[in-house]
């Protein structure tokens, strides 16, 4: 998906920032609820093709639910809640649930998203999830070693497209992001694949609230150098910085490392085309696909 110690001290693992722990028993967390809807599913009286059908999922998708190989949207759960006259038995669960369909390493910068008032993303390896198109994730997602299994790939896949909504958010946060041209020419998945998501790329691009900047090949200057991360404004102003790699990650919550890397993003920016040469570039890319 490259995709918080204390105040004033280095890292943390992503999430251990006090308002968000990371959860690292997402997968028990989605079978207790799938326990608890069959329970009161069953003392409804409801059979599974039944129950599916008033809530919109067919009978094996419920299934999946109640034996916690799949995790509900928030939808599936309010339906359900209000359909079994739960009383909230079921909604109570909703955060916990959504917070379980990311990985333990994500789950912090996950729950920073949605309080962002600002993100400033610099990307060297692959296109950010937030601009991923679905057929550019799952090019990703299966390539992964270990492999991953479908059920964990389609989990993904959803939390990542549900991360999304942040480019439609009242207000409109502000979201900067520059990606080096050989993440833009990288044949992920293949050419109709890259092909897609360039044209997605040009189409953000041309948001109000979003920046999309190239660091072409030739540049001789990159403030980037020591690789990927990420500054999040949260909407109380606290910044936090957050790096990703190999399955890890880290998310500094120390104000000066934050404030430094603000400033460094702040140089590659200056560094990078415009947003308007940008798009002309990708444009460019796209003409040679």
């Amino acid at each position: 998906m490259t995709e918080d110690r204390g105040e004033g001290a280095a890292t943390v693992p992503a999430g251990d920032t006090g308002w968000a722990t990371a959860d690292t028993s997402g997968q028990a967390v989605v079978a207790a609820f799938g326990r608890t809807m069959k329970t009161l599913r069953t003392r409804a009286g409801l059979e599974r093709e039944e129950f599916g059908r008033r809530i919109g999922y067919s009978a094996s998708t419920v299934a999946a639910y109640e034996q916690g190989r799949r995790i509900p949207p928030p939808r599936a759960i309010e339906r359900a809640d209000e359909v079994l006259d739960a009383g909230g038995l079921l909604t109570v669960w909703k955060d916990q649930v959504e917070r379980a369909q990311y990985p333990p390493f994500f789950q912090g910068m996950a729950a920073l998203e949605r309080e962002a008032i600002e993100l400033l993303a610099y990307d060297a390896l692959v296109v950010k999830g937030l601009l991923q198109t679905e057929e550019y994730m799952r090019a990703l997602l299966a390539m992964r070693r270990p492999v991953l299994d479908h059920e964990t790939i389609e989990q993904r896949v959803a939390a990542r497209l549900a991360r999304q909504d942040i480019f439609d958010r009242r207000p409109s946060p502000l979201l900067s992001f520059v990606l080096t041209e050989s993440v833009l020419r990288h044949r992920y998945g293949g050419r109709h694949v890259l092909r897609g998501q360039l044209e997605h790329l040009l189409l953000i691009g041309q948001k109000r609230n979003v920046e999309i900047q190239v660091m072409p090949t030739d540049c001789e200057d990159n403030a980037g150098v020591n690789g990927p991360f990420t500054v999040v404004t949260r909407k109380d102003g606290r910044k936090f910085v957050y790096v990703e790699a190999q399955s890890t990650s880290s998310l500094q919550t120390d104000p000066a490392q934050a404030a430094l890397a603000a400033a460094r993003y702040g140089i590659i920016r200056s560094q990078a085309l415009t947003p308007r040469e940008s798009l002309e570039f990708v444009e460019r890319l796209l003409g040679e696909l």
